[in-house]
């Protein structure tokens, strides 16, 4: 039986500028104050300014808040600051301090907590394996304003207009040391307990500032493959499963409401630009004549997604070049010629895919046949969540890669990946052009000199292939019926707060 696909498509506004244990649950019917959540990533940290990975962010997101907070159209919401101000010059933000914000252990939210959190994620701290927000390098000082203990005044080093978008950064408090295993925030759900690679139990801040959710309660369940998840969902176990491949949509019941919504995400295949033949533009080039985009968003995504060809995403209209889209029409023959001038007609292709996302998976699988009529013999290695974040993202020890990309939703933070010399340019791009139009635009506080800067550069990535890019994929969850309020983000989040269950 057919289900019902509901489609949420995310538009961002002109500013802005790259995811309790239900014991009781019945197949088909959910207890009306918890709900149990799919996930395929164990978490990296519980602190979250030590988290990496997209699949941890996705659980804190419902622990922690910022001084601000993006609404589902990507509009910089006050938090745990009720309001904010931005100089003329975009030299100095400041923020007065919402009155009466309460962590989870009771304790209200100061000033010196602000401060603190602030310059953690900023580096300005000695402590280790924080997650440093690069893009705060251009902060000065962060101070409480004078006598005034409900502003808190950031100054930076030079105009800086996307920075707001950084804000969101968990405020945490400043004498508190256990983060990393008894996590405090004063998001709307606290953490009741948390078992590697089991689950992780939350339950409803009664405190919180906001509008109260209206869960009790909530379970993210760990599974070690897509495939163990999904035999869960069909059983039953799981109220909400999200990372579905179309296929695996058409084998649910009526039972469930497929959710389609199109995020910030990125998917491609990514190329190691420091490895051998893949220095070669021409062998770049050559593979995004190879892939046929059409058939991969079809047949994966049953034809919902928006097809790439450079590394911006299209729900940031304002900066989004889509004369990119132009480029790479499906030509094998184009293909096979461009791998000859290269001397690599018999060019050999490791893809390596981390095995607990499904979509890159059956991506991968498509791309080794299509490859495969030019003459290119790609293979996939699938590897762990842990070995593909050490290896290749951090490690940069691979050929090629399939993923999705994410970023906040600045534009500079989605054009990192391929800025020379910054931690994220995993796929070792380096260009000269490139890197002076990046400069330029993230420098830029005229809005169409920074628009403008931002599409050349796009233009740059897809010139030079500096990967295959596919897809802005659409993003597929199963929800059951009786769970409303389901709503996507321009950031890859599960948001339990907007949840409700009918009973």
């Amino acid at each position: 039986m057919k289900k019902t696909l509901v489609f949420a498509f995310i538009t961002l506004s002109i500013l802005a500028v790259f995811c309790a244990c239900g014991n009781g649950t019945k197949k088909g019917k959910s207890s009306g104050d918890t709900v149990i959540v799919g996930i395929t990533n164990d978490m990296d940290s519980l602190d979250p300014h030590k988290a990496v990975a997209a699949g941890t962010r996705e659980v804190l997101y419902n622990i922690f808040d910022g001084l601000v907070k993006a609404d589902e159209n990507g509009i910089m919401q006050p938090a745990v600051a009720e309001k904010y101000e931005i100089s003329e010059d975009a030299k100095t933000y400041t923020f007065t301090l919402r009155p009466g914000v309460k962590y989870h252990n009771g304790n209200e939210v100061k000033p010196e907590d602000v401060i603190y959190s602030l310059k953690r994620v900023a580096g300005k701290l000695d402590e280790n394996d924080i997650k440093i927000v690069s893009a705060f390098s251009v902060i000065e000082d962060i101070s409480q304003a004078g006598d005034n203990d409900s502003q808190i005044v950031v100054k930076l080093s030079e105009p800086n207009t996307e920075l707001i978008y950084y804000f969101d950064a968990a405020i945490i408090p400043a004498d508190y040391k256990d983060q990393a295993t008894k996590p405090v925030g004063c998001g709307p759900f606290k953490l009741v307990s948390y078992s590697a690679n089991e689950k992780i139990e939350l339950e409803r801040n009664d405190d919180y500032y906001g509008k109260k959710p209206a869960l009790k309660s909530a379970t993210f369940k760990i599974y070690k493959s897509v495939d163990d998840a999904f035999m869960e969902l069909k059983a039953g176990k799981i109220d909400i499963f999200p990372y579905l491949s179309f296929d695996q949509t058409e084998q649910l019941g009526d039972e469930f409401t497929i959710e389609v919504g199109q995020q910030s995400l990125a998917e491609g295949l990514y190329l190691n630009n420091e490895y051998g033949p893949l220095q070669d533009v021409r062998v770049r080039q050559a593979l995004s004549y190879a892939v046929d985009f059409s058939e991969i968003d079809k047949i994966v995504t049953g034809g919902v997604s928006h097809v790439l060809k450079t590394g911006m995403f299209p729900s940031f209209k304002e900066y989004y070049n889509s004369d990119t889209e132009k480029n790479y029409s499906y030509d094998v023959e184009k293909a096979k010629e461009l791998l000859k001038e290269a001397g690599q007609e018999n060019l050999e292709l490791e893809i390596t895919i981390p095995n607990n996302y499904q979509l890159h998976i059956s991506v991968a699988e498509i791309l080794v046949d299509q490859l495969k009529k030019a003459g290119v013999k790609a293979s996939i290695k699938q590897v762990d969540w842990p070995t593909w974040l050490s290896d290749v993202y951090q490690g940069r020890k691979y050929q090629a890669t399939v993923i999705a990309l994410d970023a906040t939703m600045a534009p500079g933070d989605v054009l990192r990946y391929f800025y020379e010399g910054h931690k994220s340019n995993f796929v070792n791009f380096n260009n000269k052009e490139f890197n002076e139009l990046y400069e330029k635009a993230m420098a830029a506080t005229d809005q169409a000199e920074k628009t403008k800067y931002y599409k050349e550069a796009q233009t740059v990535l897809t010139d030079n292939a500096a990967s295959v890019w596919l897809m802005s994929p659409s993003i597929m969850v199963a929800v059951k019926k009786e769970i409303k309020g389901y709503t996507f983000y321009p950031i890859y989040v599960q948001d339990l707060s907007k949840l409700s269950v009918e009973k």
